[in-house]
């Protein structure tokens, strides 16, 4: 990797600004889509890691059948660079990939909204802190948001864009756009939220994990076997929605009636006051019956299963290796 740039726009040319293991996975899911990627850490020891790492890890990605195109060609489309300003020059889309501290934030943020091209997409990859925090005060704050991965972003596709109050739409609309000509999977964030989707969804798994083995009623591995041979199985192709909507004949409103005062009791048991209203099953079954009508019901049942055969022949195919 060199440090020699051009400052001429590029539209797939983007800055990634940190040079750890999620600024490292993103170059990787750039330049893997033919990006000319710019990594830029304030540390020599850091950029000068980067060619070995990257390395490394396309030759698993190629061992496995995930590498289209031969490692150096690659790597030869990422450059390592030590100023936001010079990683900034021309790119499309910059996302700041540094510490979760956020007087670190606001200060890579201000360097890229002075360096960057007017209508390049500023992005973070905070998975707490809210653009709000750290971009409001900037001239060009309407072009910021969040950009959450999966982690590591090259294996796990979804990334949620979680808009500020002040960012335009037509940004998220062209972030969206440039995430999905990524292979990537987008969801966006209606509204500023801690934890967004990704932890706010993990935390109250982990949350009620916590507490069952606090209470004494259960073990950790037991909870681990609960969800990676339960759970998970069906959650690695259809979401918590979808699952108890084919879990129950008659669909997600005929689940709610049925285990809705379970759940809501519950919840009351850790001091929540959540309950399924009408309105809100009226809301998540109009949604699901607009994916799913009732009439396909059956089939896609037939379908989740033929998933799951899929995944007890594979997983069999492991433990046999």
């Amino acid at each position: 990797m060199t440090s020699v740039l051009s400052s001429t726009p590029n539209a797939t040319t983007a800055a990634i600004i940190g040079g750890g293991s999620i600024g490292l996975a993103f170059a990787l899911v750039f330049a893997r889509a033919g990006w000319q990627v710019r990594v830029q850490d304030p540390s020599a020891e850091r950029r000068q890691a980067l060619p070995a790492e990257l390395r490394e890890r396309c030759e698993m990605l190629a061992r496995h059948g995930l590498l289209q195109e031969a490692t150096p060609a690659l790597l030869a489309r990422v450059q390592a660079v030590e100023t936001v300003e010079s990683a900034a020059a021309g790119v499309a889309l910059a996302i700041e990939c540094a510490p979760e501290k956020l007087e670190v934030k606001k200060a890579v943020f201000a360097a890229l909204d002075a360096a960057a091209p007017a209508d390049a997409v500023l992005c973070s990859a905070s998975s707490a802190l809210p653009a709000s925090a750290y971009c409001d005060g900037l001239a060009g704050r309407g072009r910021c948001m969040v950009a959450h991965p999966g982690n590591p972003p090259y294996l796990i596709p979804v990334i949620e864009l979680v808009p500020a109050a002040f960012t335009e739409p037509s940004v998220v609309e062209r972030c969206r756009a440039i995430f999905v000509s990524l292979g990537m999977k987008p969801v966006v964030v209606n509204k500023e939220i801690e934890g967004f989707l990704f932890n706010r969804l993990q935390g109250a798994v982990l949350r009620e994990a916590y507490c069952l083995v606090r209470d004494g009623v259960a073990s950790v591995e037991d909870i681990d076997t609960v969800m990676r041979d339960g759970l998970g199985l069906r959650w690695s192709f259809i979401g918590p929605f979808e699952t108890v909507d084919l879990n129950t004949r008659g669909g997600i409103e005929s689940h709610a009636a049925k285990m809705g005062p379970a759940y809501e009791r519950m919840g009351a048991q850790r001091g929540q006051n959540d309950p399924w209203t009408p309105e809100l099953v009226e809301k998540v079954a109009a949604e699901r019956r607009a994916l799913l009508p009732l009439e396909q019901w059956e089939q896609r049942v037939q379908w989740r299963d033929a998933q799951l055969m899929a995944m007890a022949q594979f997983r069999q195919k492991q433990t046999e290796k």
